[in-house]
Formats: C-alpha cells, structure tokens, sequence
C-alpha cells in the first residue's frame, strides 16, 4: 500500500513508519521539520514538507497522528489554539488536498484521545458509545473527530483512533516517570485512584494495523488495553518491575500550580475499555499492566 502518514516523527509515528516500511508498504511522510525527518525516520520513508509534493500525488491510505502534545505545558489561550490548529486544523487541510486527488484513499485512520470522553468516576466503564463530560479534551477531540469524518465517503472508510497512555521505551509518558522512578522518588500522582486507560505501543500498532486491514470497520475505537488500573495500580506495578519504592506522592495542587487546567489529565481519569476492537476480534498481547512492564524494561 502507499500510506500517507502525518506525526511521522513522534513517538508512536516513529514506530508505526518502522514497521509499515519493513512491511513492505510504500510511507509518505508529511512532515514540519525536515532534519529531524531525517534524522529519526528509515531512509526509505519519503519525507517532505507540502503535501503537493507527495510523489505521484496518491495514495491508497492515510494515518493521521499529527499534534502538538498536550499536557506538557499550561493550557493558555494561545496554547489551546496552538492544540487546536495543530490537530483540527491540520486535519482539515488534509481533507481539503485529499478532495483535490483524482485516486483517492479507501481508508483514514486519524487520530483522537480517551479525552473525548472527559474526565470520569473511577467507577464508570466507558466504551465508545457513551455518555461524555463536556470540557476542553472533549471539544478537542470532538472537533479533531468531526475534520476527520469529513473525508467519509462511500468509498472511504474512516477510523478514529481514540489513544489511550501509550507506553514503551523511547518516550511518551513512561519516560517522563522512568527516571525519578528508578531513582526511588516516584509515588502516586493525586488521590492515585483516579483510573489510567493505558495501552503497549506495539498493541497500539497491531491495532492500526489490524483497522487497516479490516475494510469492514469504520467509526471510533478506543486504543486501549482490556484492563485499566488505577493510577496507584500501576504506580506500584512500575515500581515493582524497576525494584524501587514508590511513596512520594505528588499532590494535584502542585501540578495545578504548574501546569493549570492541563493538570486534569493527571489528576482525574477515565474508565476506558476497547469494546469495539475486542468485538471485532483483535487480540491483545499485553492486556495487563505487570505483563506490559515486563516486556517494556526487558527489552530496555
């Protein structure tokens, strides 16, 4: 297939064009920075900055990852704007070069969050047919989702890649906490039971690969593994696969001083389960979160 493939350099991009490329697949990269490109992606990937430059200008699939992180800084004004214009607006302009290809894709993958959902009881299990609390992650994500079924047609099938904490080696959250972690200084963010829907990045890839090749599904699916936990649940399995203590607790007002609002997405949580996935019969290979760490640090 010639996939077209934003977020290419991220930390799930870099590992989705690795994998896609050793597949065999033809991956163009429509990328920001051009040396990073360069510098992080398989040399066989075609990289450029304008999606006019796409070679041949088709392409038989899309997956779009694009986005500016979003809990690493307070969420101002201009930083909303900055998420915003980077997944919705983005997505939009990817829509709007699709419409103008005389071979257009038969299926979008694009990306979204758990945040859909809002922030939720510890109790409440969410698939992705439930109710949401409104707020920004869900106004986020509900607009980046809508850009997206833009490009649905009869011909095209979209898949809404509703991401969960994806962990592995390399980067995303797991290696902000592996060093004071390994250190003996990690605990429990907040109350520690707000609920962490989580999910292995190679289960992360095997599911997009899986939606690829199942022209049967469309809609969202939550990226997920089977079985959440608590923030304390994996706080202490992460502690037990390093052979560290886990007691310093970081309290929510701390992360509230540093970060603002954006200190929701640590401090509260949601119950997330991947119904849909499981019903069209993809299997997990890390549903649990000690397996999971195992894996991870092993290989690290």
């Amino acid at each position: 297939m010639r996939i077209l493939l934003t977020g290419a350099t991220g930390f799930i991009g870099t590992a989705l064009s690795r994998t896609l490329i050793n597949q065999g697949h033809g991956v163009y990269a429509w990328v920001r920075n051009m040396d990073k490109a360069r510098t992080v992606l398989d040399a066989r990937i075609h990289c450029f900055t304008q999606l006019q430059e796409m070679p041949g200008l088709a392409c038989d699939a899309v997956i779009n990852l694009a986005g500016e992180p979003i809990v690493d800084k307070r969420w101002t004004a201009s930083r909303k704007q900055l998420l915003f214009s980077s997944r919705v607006d983005l997505t939009y302009k990817l829509a709007e070069f699709i419409s103008t290809l005389d071979i257009k894709p038969k299926v979008i993958l694009s990306g979204s969050a758990i945040g859909y959902y809002g922030s939720q009881p510890a109790d409440v299990t969410l698939d992705e047919d439930s109710d949401v609390v409104e707020g920004f992650p869900h106004t986020l994500c509900a607009d980046w989702e809508s850009a997206a079924m833009s490009m649905a047609s009869e011909t095209c099938r979209v898949c809404l890649l509703r991401t969960g904490v994806v962990l592995d080696t390399g980067g995303g959250a797991l290696a902000r906490m592996l060093a004071p972690f390994k250190l003996g200084l990690g605990g429990p963010v907040a109350s520690g039971q707000q609920i962490m829907s989580w999910i292995h990045r190679q289960d992360w890839i095997n599911a997009v690969l899986f939606l690829l090749s199942h022209h049967e599904l469309a809609g969202p699916f939550n990226l997920v593994s089977p079985n959440p936990v608590s923030n304390q649940t994996f706080t202490r399995a992460l502690s037990q696969a390093l052979h560290r203590p886990a007691i310093f607790r970081v309290p929510c007002f701390a992360l509230k001083l540093a970060l603002g609002e954006a200190a929701e997405l640590l401090c509260e949580g949601q119950r997330v389960v991947p119904k849909k996935l499981l019903d069209a019969g993809f299997q997990f290979e890390f549903s649990y979160i000690d397996q999971a760490f195992e894996n991870i640090l092993k290989s690290r």
